[in-house]
C-alpha cells in the first residue's frame, strides 16, 4: 500500500464587481478552477474558502483582499496561495504562499491569461536565485528547524550563494548552491544522521528512509512506537528521514501497526512472503517462518520497499517487534530547465 498521490490543486476565482466578476470566470475556465458565485458576504464565506483551496485568485482591490485574509493567515506553510488581479487584468500581483504555496506560479499563469503581467516580489525571485524552499521540496527534504531555514534563505540573498555539505551523492546543484567537503565550511547540511552538527546550522533530511516491521498479533501502536524510537536513537537517526513503513502483507490488518503509521503519517509497503523469499543475505528466523511463510519481514520487507542493496540497520529485536532500516537511493540535483 503505497502513499497516496496527493490531489490536483484546486483554485477558487472571486470578485466584488460586475466586471470582476466576468474576469474572474474566464480565469477560472482557462486554469479549471471554481467560479465563486457570491460577490458580497465575502468575510464570512473566506473562511471556508481558505480551507477548500489552495489557490484564491481575488478579481479586486488589494486592499479588499487584505482586510478579508488578515484574520485568517498563518504561515507559508499552510496558507494558500493568493493571487490578487486588477478588474482589467493588467497585473496579477503575488501576494501570499509565493513559494511554497505556489501564488508566483499561479500570478504567472493568470498573466498569461489575462494578457497582463505577473507581480512577484519575493527576493529570491527578483535578483534571479534559488527558492531554498522550493529546492528543498523538489529533492524531497524536510528542514529539520524553520527558522533556520529563514536564516539560510536570507543568508543565500544577502551573500549570492550557499555553502552545502550533502552526505547524500550530489549529481548537480543550482549555481548559487555550492558543494563542501566539510560541515564545519557548510551554511546547510542534508544528512539522515542526528549529527552533532554546527549549533543553529540549516539542516535537511533527505526522506529516504524506509522501516521495515515485524510485530507479534496484538503489537500496539504505543510498542511499535517505543521500539521506532528505541531503534533512530540507537542509531544516531532522525524520524524526519522515514519516508515509510514495510511489512509483511498478513499484517495489512494489524491494529497497532495501521494505528502507528496514521499517528506518525506515515505510509506502508506490504509484500507477500513469496516476495519476502526473494532477498537474499538476510537473517532468517525459524519462528517467522513457521508463523508466516516467510523466512523474514522486517530486514526483506525494508529493501525491497527502498530498492537498496544494503541495510542501514540490521534486524533489532524487542518482546513483540522486529525493526530494520534501509536507505532508498537518494540524489541531490539542480532543478530541471523551464520548458
Amino acid at each position: 500500500m503505497a502513499a497516496a498521490r496527493p490531489e490536483k490543486p484546486c483554485i477558487a476565482c472571486l470578485a466584488v464587481s460586475e466586471g470582476g466578476q466576468r474576469l474572474a470566470g474566464q480565469i477560472a475556465a482557462a486554469l479549471g478552477g471554481t467560479l465563486i458565485p457570491q460577490r458580497s458576504g465575502l468575510g464570512a464565506l473566506m473562511p471556508a474558502l481558505w480551507q477548500e483551496y489552495d489557490g484564491l485568485v481575488c478579481v479586486m482591490a488589494a486592499g479588499i483582499v487584505v482586510r478579508l485574509l488578515a484574520p485568517l493567515v498563518t504561515d507559508k506553510h499552510h496558507d494558500p496561495a493568493v493571487v490578487v488581479v486588477d478588474e482589467a487584468g493588467s497585473f496579477a500581483v503575488s501576494l501570499l504562499s509565493g513559494h511554497l504555496g505556489g501564488a508566483n506560479d499561479l500570478a504567472r499563469r493568470v498573466a498569461k491569461v489575462t494578457g497582463g503581467q505577473a507581480v512577484i516580489t519575493t527576493a529570491s525571485d527578483v535578483l534571479g536565485h534559488t527558492a531554498l524552499d522550493l529546492w528543498a521540496r523538489e529533492q524531497n527534504l524536510v528542514a529539520e528547524e524553520r527558522q533556520a531555514l529563514t536564516r539560510a534563505s536570507a543568508t543565500l540573498v544577502n551573500r549570492g550563494e550557499l555553502r552545502i555539505f550533502s552526505e547524500v551523492p550530489v549529481a548537480s546543484l543550482p549555481a548559487d548552491l555550492v558543494a563542501v567537503a566539510e560541515p564545519t565550511a557548510a551554511d546547510c547540511i542534508v544528512s539522515h544522521r542526528l549529527g552533532p552538527w554546527p549549533e543553529g546550522i540549516l539542516v535537511f533530511r533527505p526522506r529516504h528512509l524506509v522501516v521495515g516491521i515485524g510485530c507479534n498479533r496484538g503489537t500496539s501502536k504505543e510498542d511499535i512506537g517505543v521500539a521506532l524510537d528505541e531503534a533512530f536513537v540507537k542509531n544516531n537517526l532522525s524520524q524526519l528521514a522515514i519516508r515509510n513503513l514495510a511489512s509483511i502483507d498478513v499484517k495489512a490488518d494489524e491494529a497497532g501497526l495501521l494505528a502507528f503509521a496514521e499517528a506518525r503519517g506515515l505510509a506502508i509497503d506490504f509484500f507477500s512472503k513469496d516476495q519476502l523469499n526473494t532477498v537474499a543475505g538476510i537473517r532468517p528466523s525459524d519462528v517467522v517462518l513457521r508463523a508466516t511463510g516467510a523466512q523474514a519481514v522486517a530486514e526483506p520487507a525494508a529493501l525491497l520497499s527502498s530498492t537498496a542493496d544494503n541495510l542501514l540497520v540490521r534486524k533489532m529485536k524487542w518482546k513483540d517487534v522486529t525493526m530494520a532500516v534501509a536507505a532508498a537511493p537518494c540524489t541531490l540535483s539542480a532543478p530541471a530547465p523551464a520548458a
